[in-house]
């Protein structure tokens, strides 16, 4: 596409001239003493107290005016570092005090916003088709959240895309004839393969417990289904 203004998104360039221009405004914060964290044009300056957060803003303002940029001030504020996300993280407190990583909290609704289109039940996908897409997805995410300390998110994301899984598997198997006859296929019970069976029709509810035992966390390996945790 023809541009006249401004660099792709996501390319390499605009981080490159950002380095470039905004090489003052690193200096001028180095030379006062201030802890920032900056990529691209997306920066945060750490300080002990809301009015030093506001007087190191005014500075900036200036400094933004004098290489003829415009702060965005939907997104600046002089708030506290926790429940401020930079660049799709958030920091946590742990216990003992000690300050961790996490993945943002709209990071995590545009995960799973992603995941329910990939495995929406009603595309007419296999189980193999879907697990293809979610190759290509899952990995770079988790790759670029790797410096997440927050384990347990991962876990609890990981048991509800195997949840969304089963529930697409049922959904395929449409009848409750079929799903009792896939079932015991799959090494279940008659007991259990009966139950799913007669309710074959509540995906979500009966992709938990019962569904489990045949369609385990070793089945959706043998798929190829990445894991982020």
């Amino acid at each position: 596409m023809e541009r006249h203004e401004g660099t792709p998104q996501g390319g390499p360039l605009s981080p490159l001239l950002a380095n470039v221009l905004l090489d003052d405004v690193d200096r001028a914060l180095e030379r006062n003493g201030h802890r920032f964290a900056r990529y691209a044009d997306d920066c945060n300056v750490y300080v002990r107290s809301r009015k030093a957060g506001e007087r190191v803003l005014a500075a900036l303002r200036r400094l933004y005016a004098r290489l003829h940029l415009v702060v965005n001030e939907t997104k600046t504020a002089v708030a506290p570092a926790f429940g401020r996300k930079f660049l799709g993280f958030e920091l946590w407190k742990a216990p003992g005090g000690v300050v961790k990583r996490k993945v943002a909290k709209k990071a995590l609704a545009t995960y799973r916003q992603r995941i329910r289109q990939l495995t929406r039940r009603s595309g007419g996908q296999s189980l193999a088709q879907v697990s293809e897409k979610l190759r290509r997805y899952v990995p770079g995410w988790k790759a670029y959240f790797r410096l997440a300390q927050t384990p347990s998110v991962f876990t609890e994301l990981d048991e509800w895309l195997r949840h969304r899984l089963r529930a697409l598997q049922l959904r395929q198997w449409k009848r409750g004839s079929t799903t009792y006859r896939q079932m015991r296929a799959l090494g279940a019970s008659e007991t259990d393969a009966r139950t799913v069976a007669a309710n074959s029709r509540r995906w979500w509810h009966n992709s938990r417990l019962l569904l489990n035992r045949v369609l385990p966390i070793a089945y959706f390996d043998s798929l190829g289904v990445p894991r982020l945790a």
